[in-house]
């Protein structure tokens, strides 16, 4: 427990900040569209760099310096168009919230691929769980719990975002809540997308 509860929290601490990931499980969980794919497949993500990382592969990128930019830009890039999309539709309004699981949305398909790119596009992903878990993981006894504490932590962390967003499901029973949760979204991609190409 001494491995795994520090595991668990920092990766907790690390993920639950506001990002392209979390915008997305947040909105899905509110559409209650194809919510338990959409945190399984994040979790399932977490749980492989977090494993790379705790497994020694941290040092990828100095062996490879051509990555970080590749990673770094198509991040951007990616991030800069999916924040426009949101632009789009807060500007459209008239949004309403889908009570139906799945209904009125992507398709199962497409959501998850949308995600997989946030995800893996997203050079800070590899930061925090391949570069920063992996190094700090070298500093306890037992590198194997502490990884476990840390992929618990990422999947329960989904699973309660994407799940717990019903709550505020009569709030988003109106329009105008989605143009303001689409904007946010929106600046939230560009405010990333502008890090990465300036950092």
């Amino acid at each position: 427990m001494t491995n795994f509860l520090p595991g668990y929290l920092l990766s907790v601490s690390l993920i639950v900040a506001i990002g392209a990931q979390n915008a997305f499980v947040l909105r899905q969980g509110l559409r209650r569209s194809h919510v338990f794919w959409v945190c399984l497949t994040c979790g399932l993500s977490d749980a492989l760099l977090i494993t790379a990382g705790v497994a020694g592969f941290g040092t990828l990128s100095t062996r490879a310096p051509w990555l970080e930019p590749l990673m770094r830009y198509g991040g951007a890039a990616f991030l800069i168009w999916y924040g426009w999309r949101n632009a789009v539709s807060a500007w459209r309004g008239g949004q309403m919230l889908e009570t139906g699981e799945g209904r009125g949305g992507q398709s199962l398909r497409s959501t998850l691929l949308t995600l997989i790119a946030l995800t893996w596009l997203n050079p800070h992903v590899y930061l925090d769980t391949v570069v920063l878990l992996g190094s700090i993981s070298a500093q306890y006894d037992n590198r194997l719990h502490f990884g476990a504490g840390a992929v618990v932590g990422s999947i329960s962390f989904f699973f309660a975002l994407g799940y717990g967003a019903r709550l505020l499901a009569p709030l988003f029973a109106r329009p105008r809540s989605w143009q303001v949760l689409d904007a946010l979204i929106a600046a939230t991609m560009w405010a990333i997308a502008a890090g990465l190409i300036l950092s």
